[in-house]
């Protein structure tokens, strides 16, 4: 079985080894790394591994937080390796079938931000409704968002009234706003149980969702 972990760590040298060394020790073979973001003398990473069928995922909490200093932000089955050329990819497919670019953005956002579901919102006259959305997206009835416009990505949190579907499973919000043309559009994604969208990763949404609104003209 394949997990990720979000890890938080000193960024320091040898500490992202000792955590590797510790999960190798724990049976877990490690598929890739990659750094969410560093800062204030902290690292955030994602470690994607392979762990036995027989061996509980418990043992890469125990394992990585081994490691002084060291803290598991979350652990939750993995379905792949990010591919961090793919957004490039993407965008190009994007411009290649502008007609189809919102439904191929809606489809591909949870891979990249390795999420659960995706959509595209848009808000006119006191009611919200869909315009895009991943295979995975909740159903919901119509209703309104009442913090659009966005001026910037945002975690969204419990002071943002969303339909209680988009919260199920303890499921951490994004939003991004998309385009400046009315009416107001967002960028929606889900992450059931987290963890929390970190603010490199909301940097990243909104240059997304920015480029493709550019390619799309909207």
């Amino acid at each position: 079985m394949s997990f990720l972990l979000r890890v938080i760590l000193p960024d320091k040298p040898g500490n992202l080894g000792a955590v590797a060394s510790a999960l190798g020790g724990a049976g877990a073979d490690i598929l890739s790394v990659d750094v969410v973001e560093r800062g204030g003398g902290q690292a955030v990473d994602d470690i994607a591994v392979e762990l036995p069928t027989n061996r509980p995922p418990d043992v890469l909490i125990t394992a990585a937080e081994s490691v002084p200093g060291v803290a598991v932000e979350s652990v939750r089955p993995h379905t792949g390796q990010l591919d961090t050329h793919r957004e490039l990819e993407l965008l190009d497919e994007i411009a290649g079938d502008p007609g189809h670019g919102l439904d191929l953005l809606a489809a591909e956002v949870p891979r990249l931000f390795r999420a659960g579901w995706a959509l595209v919102a848009v808000s006119e006259h006191g009611r919200s409704y869909r315009i895009a959305e991943s295979s995975t997206a909740p159903e919901t009835r119509t209703g309104d968002l009442p913090w659009l416009p966005l001026d910037r990505a945002t975690a969204l949190d419990e002071s943002h009234w969303v339909p209680e579907p988009w919260r199920a499973m303890d499921t951490e919000l994004a939003a991004a706003p998309f385009g400046t043309g009315a009416p107001p559009k967002t960028l929606v994604v889900g992450r059931p149980g987290g963890p929390v969208f970190r603010p490199s990763e909301l940097g990243r949404l909104a240059h997304l969702a920015g480029i493709v609104a550019t390619v799309l003209k909207a």
